[in-house]
């Protein structure tokens, strides 16, 4: 998997609001915190998130303990300048597979990361760190691609999935909802993504 330099390229070269993950309203995600219950209270980590504008809805929804995580600081400071650097914000730069949680979150979002891990070793690990960083009965909103989706994002592989493998990486959760979604990339092109919510256990 490239590193961090991959990614600044690729914010740099293509813009923020170009790349193909890029959405102006991240819908899905903000219904399926809907369907969970989550409320402002709650403490928030949206992994791979970068320069998304899913963190300035949750702002905007009145949540004041929001972490995102990302490999890239083109993406991470890009987002920090347009939120004038808000308090309410923490900004970690790492690598997911190889990040140690320094705490717990309520809610973990992921709709950019977990489909680059394509090893199962990878994917083991991904749920091990997931699972450091969410409090006990703590709730997940997880997007990747689907059976039917793109078999490689930003020229790198990917791995797509059903709901039910997703389901079964997890190991012990209860699900609320799966989700289907076709996301509209800026370029024109359709991706299908499966979606699931739920609560760990």
């Amino acid at each position: 998997m490239p590193g961090a330099e991959h990614w600044d390229e690729r914010y740099r070269s293509v813009g923020s609001t170009a790349v193909s993950w890029y959405e102006a309203t991240p819908t899905v995600s903000l219904a399926l915190l809907d369907r969970l219950g989550v409320t402002a209270v709650e403490s928030v980590i949206d992994v791979g998130g970068g320069a998304s504008v899913f963190v300035d809805h949750l702002l905007a929804r009145g949540h004041r303990d929001v972490a995102v995580l990302d490999l890239s600081k083109v993406a991470l400071d890009e987002a920090r300048t347009r939120l004038g650097d808000a308090d309410s914000v923490s900004w970690i730069e790492a690598d997911l597979l190889n990040w140690d949680p320094p705490r717990r979150w309520d809610v973990w979002h992921d709709r950019a990361v977990l489909h680059f891990r394509v090893d199962d070793d990878d994917r083991a690990t991904y749920v091990e760190v997931m699972r450091r960083a969410v409090a006990p009965d703590g709730s997940f909103v997880i997007g990747t691609f689907a059976e039917d989706g793109p078999t490689e994002c930003s020229s790198l592989p990917v791995r797509r999935q059903s709901a039910d493998e997703l389901i079964g990486l997890l190991g012990d959760v209860e699900v609320v909802e799966r989700r289907r979604h076709k996301h509209h990339t800026p370029g024109g092109a359709d991706q299908s993504f499966n979606w699931v919510a739920g609560r760990l256990r």
